[in-house]
């Protein structure tokens, strides 16, 4: 087990150039099954939950070859059926990306229900309502099993926009016999990069982008070569970090045509940052002041399917907020578990007052003191580590392996930015 020691206080200084997106990396290496061709794929970011899919792709007979500088070769010219391993199938959520493929290439898989973060209940009904509306048998018996002799496109209208719903649907249908049509597919930055590289390989999908795509089954797809963007959760975590400690530090390709959205949430905490081509500047000299709604009403930060705000950065967000002058109001209706690290925040001195699983209020400023913690998953983790950058004293962070599965060297990046973080092996 590793730990973070971190002395707080220390204002973040320089440049840092963001890993590549953990969420459009899982999808991307799922979707190299659909070919027999080899792949390169650029910007793989090289952490945990990336090298657990590479593993489970790897047992099924997939060659990945690393060319270096995060880049990689995958080439699934014949694919074996295997038992995947259920410890890996249980550490990562990405584990259920294989359906699709597998089930439009092979004619199906079985896989253990998958794992990840414990932020609440996480459903797996909308992947397979997709995968049957395209000619797939699902059975459940403690496992999912995918079954299909070929499959036929379809008018699908998922019951949710599920991200990881919405690429099975779209891995399947660009292999299946004829027309699909995806209603109310969700449209993250990732699902768009994942439709692009799909096209770059022979796919037909149109509208991405939108919550309505078609897509035209083709009989194979090709060889080809992509570059994975930057992580947008990462950027913002930087954000954050810049705005806790009062440095300034410049994102370099930090996909900034992501972030409008979540820009506007962030002015609402008093914080901003300049946009100067792919590259974002967090300057010094931030408001950290609520902007309260029309008749100076309590406003409220609640997540939405994309383009609202995410969930993945309510954690951040509420960090954030414990050091701007006012009250505000957050609501993350999509995760049960999602405002339970307040708990930890309030240890540091935060005012926060947990309304329900779903909503807590924060009241700001507060003096933030050192603590010693432990990471319950990933962004929940790196918003601890945030609040230790500020806060007063020595802070120990315990389970950054919870970390290290979202941020590659989240610890040396910040050091370069002037923190004083270590790791430490216990």
């Amino acid at each position: 087990m590793e730990k973070f020691v971190i002395e707080g206080g220390t204002p973040l200084r320089g440049e840092v150039t963001p890993g590549g997106n953990k969420n459009a990396a899982l999808p991307l290496l799922a979707a190299c099954l659909l070919t027999d061709e080899p792949v390169i794929l650029h910007n793989v970011p090289l952490i945990r939950d990336v090298s657990d899919m590479r593993q489970l792709i790897e047992s099924l007979g997939v060659t990945v070859e690393d060319l270096g500088d995060h880049s990689w070769r995958v080439t699934a010219r014949a694919l074996r059926p295997a038992d995947l391993d259920p410890e890996l199938c249980g550490r990562i959520r990405a584990s259920i990306l294989l359906a699709g493929p597998l089930t439009a290439r092979s004619g199906g898989v079985r896989l253990l229900p998958p794992g990840g973060d414990v932020i609440g209940r996480r459903r797996l009904d909308t992947h397979i309502l997709s995968l049957r509306a395209l000619g797939a048998e699902v059975i459940y018996d403690r496992s999912l099993e995918f079954r299909a002799s070929g499959l036929r496109g379809a008018e699908i209208l998922l019951d949710e926009a599920s991200v990881t719903a919405t690429e099975n649907a779209i891995m399947a249908a660009v292999r299946a016999r004829g027309k699909t049509t995806l209603h109310n597919a969700a449209s993250e930055p990732h699902i768009q990069e994942l439709c692009h590289f799909l096209n770059g390989l022979g796919a037909r999908i149109h509208d991405i982008g939108s919550n309505t795509l078609h897509i035209e089954g083709v009989d194979a797809l090709h060889g080809g070569e992509f570059t994975i963007g930057a992580d947008y959760l990462e950027v913002v975590s930087f954000i954050g970090a810049a705005a806790m400690t009062g440095g300034e530090i410049l994102i370099r390709n930090a996909g900034a045509q992501y972030l409008e959205m979540i820009a506007q949430v962030f002015r609402r905490l008093g914080v901003y940052w300049e946009t100067r081509g792919q590259d974002i500047l967090v300057p010094s000299n931030q408001p950290l002041t609520i902007v309260p709604d029309l008749g100076d009403a309590l406003p409220e930060i609640k997540t939405n399917v994309w383009p609202a705000f995410p969930t993945d950065l309510m954690s951040i967000a509420i960090t954030v907020a414990t050091q701007s002058s006012g009250s505000v109001l957050f609501h993350d209706w999509m995760y049960s578990g999602r405002m339970y690290f307040t708990d930890k925040l309030v240890g540091m001195g935060a005012r926060i007052i947990l309304c329900d699983p779903y909503r807590c209020l924060v009241q700001g400023p507060s003096r933030l003191y050192s603590e010693n913690l432990e990471s319950p998953d990933i962004r929940a983790g790196m918003s601890l580590l945030i609040a230790a950058l500020n806060a007063q004293g020595a802070s120990t962070i315990r389970n950054v392996g919870q970390i290290d599965r979202g941020y590659e060297k989240v610890d040396e990046k910040l050091r370069a930015l002037g923190a004083q973080i270590e790791r430490v092996r216990e």
